[in-house]
């Protein structure tokens, strides 16, 4: 567990965030039921204690109960004052520069959010939502108007062995050799590894703009902390809106193995690619591993042909211990959307064209009541039952690390999930796999399954 830096620090604002008004800080300071305050207190930790050995964000919240933060107003702006934060976050007593980047972009988005998206008439149509990605984005400055395509997305496990970091940090190391940025889920493992590849080769090619995004959400974020190598962070209102600037912000997806919350990011993928309307739009996907992967990988693409059906697999291409292949294939892959985009008059900057239905956008709350109803039948679009198996996976990574979720499987007992019986049984066996092989949870701790199959 992380030491605490015991004693009060004030710090000042570095990044883009560092004028409030006068209601703006009333609302941080509210700790009533409502305030913006807790939201805040927890992200805040989530980022100082970057580098953590653990995963359970209920855990983390209850061994740094006495943390406090408090927004001070001061004539030329505002202050931070930390009570008590992670040690981890300090070099001899300073605050890390990168980790106070990103509480001030945490500061940012959470205002932002509370100001110009929450509460919005009119934000649950589809139109509405993917707007407020949009925005989102642009307040946080990620929309590079003049840039052609070049990031690639890398989604993977935070709990994944060594050889299998390793191999993430190659296919960085390739992918930045080439020009190409990362964005990621910013947590520990296959988040941050290919993130220091890129540095590296970023390095060597004398790239000074290298860019290391990484889009998060506070359910997740003291689960998953940001990694130090992000240099661009924002926190999105929920995981919903965080896939989807993922497919909109991103030009390619790279993915490594992971567990529940990686299954959950290829299905919102795959269900979207699956519509109709997205058929002629590139969209470069892999997953890719090292050669001691290759049963991880047979695995779950048995078990998406099982589910979803033959046909699927045109939509993504499994390459094994090849790191430099999986980068030349990106950029090739790059070069296809460039064009395309081209010679559509679309943006680069961010995918208009590419239609989400409501099914993934809508918020899912994951409890007992709406796990139990998900329909995971195959008398559907297949696309459509995409969306409710990433519901089912994004339940379960609730129940297995977000505060919310732990509470609720303590309180009522697992998850029940129902549905065909050849689907509840590929689900199970490709679980299973996940629970053996310590995709769950960070090694060390035991797993105790949050969800069972109803008979």
């Amino acid at each position: 567990m992380t030491d605490k830096l015991p004693g009060t620090l004030t710090i000042s604002p570095v990044g883009s965030m560092d004028l409030l008004s006068q209601l703006e800080v009333t609302k941080l300071r509210d700790t009533g039921q409502g305030g913006l305050h807790e939201r805040f207190r927890r992200c805040a930790l989530a980022v100082l204690n970057t580098g953590s050995t653990l995963d359970d964000a209920r855990a983390v919240y209850e061994h740094f109960a006495d943390f406090q933060v408090e927004l001070l107003q001061v004539e030329r702006g505002i202050r931070m004052r930390l009570d008590n934060p992670p040690a981890q976050a300090f070099v001899d007593g300073e605050l890390i520069h990168g980790i106070r980047e990103h509480l001030f972009a945490v500061l940012r988005d959470i205002i932002y959010v509370s100001n110009e998206i929450e509460g919005r008439n009119g934000l649950y149509t589809s139109a509405a939502i993917t707007d407020s990605v949009f925005q989102i984005l642009r307040n946080a400055r990620l929309l590079k108007t003049r840039t052609p395509p070049d990031l690639v997305v890398c989604w993977g496990g935070h709990s994944i062995g060594r050889e299998e970091y390793d191999y993430s940090k190659s296919v960085g190391y390739h992918l930045g050799l080439r020009a190409l940025n990362v964005c990621t889920g910013c947590g520990p493992g296959a988040m941050k590894g290919p993130m220091k590849g890129a540095a590296v080769a970023h390095g060597k090619q004398r790239n000074r703009d290298g860019r290391y995004v990484g889009i998060t959400e506070p359910g997740i974020i003291a689960a998953e902390p940001p990694n130090p190598l992000v240099n661009e962070l924002v926190i999105m209102p929920d995981i919903e809106k965080r896939l989807e600037a993922f497919a909109r912000f991103g030009h390619g997806i790279v993915i490594f193995p992971g567990g529940a919350g990686t299954t959950e990011e290829l299905f919102y993928l795959l269900g979207i690619l699956l519509n109709p309307a997205n058929a002629e739009l590139p969209f470069p996907l892999v997953l890719t591993g090292p050669a001691s992967s290759a049963g991880y990988f047979e695995q779950v693409d048995a078990f998406l042909r099982g589910t979803i059906g033959n046909g699927v697999e045109r939509h993504y291409q499994v390459i094994l211990d090849d790191a430099e292949r999986v980068a030349r294939v990106m950029r090739e892959g790059l070069a296809q959307v460039k064009e395309f985009r081209r010679a559509n008059g679309d943006a680069w900057f961010f995918n208009w064209r590419l239609r989400i239905e409501d099914e993934f956008q809508q918020p899912f709350v994951p409890t007992h009541e709406s796990m139990a109803a998900l329909d995971l039948r195959r008398d559907q679009p297949p696309h459509l039952l995409a969306a409710n198996l990433r519901r089912a996976f994004s339940g379960i990574v609730a129940g297995n690390v977000k505060d919310e979720g732990i509470r609720l499987i303590e309180e009522h007992g697992p998850f029940e999930l129902r549905g065909d019986a050849e689907i509840m049984g590929l689900m199970d066996t490709l679980l299973r796999s996940f629970v053996t092989q310590q995709r769950m949870r960070l090694p060390g701790f035991e797993y105790q399954p949050c969800y069972r199959f109803a008979s």
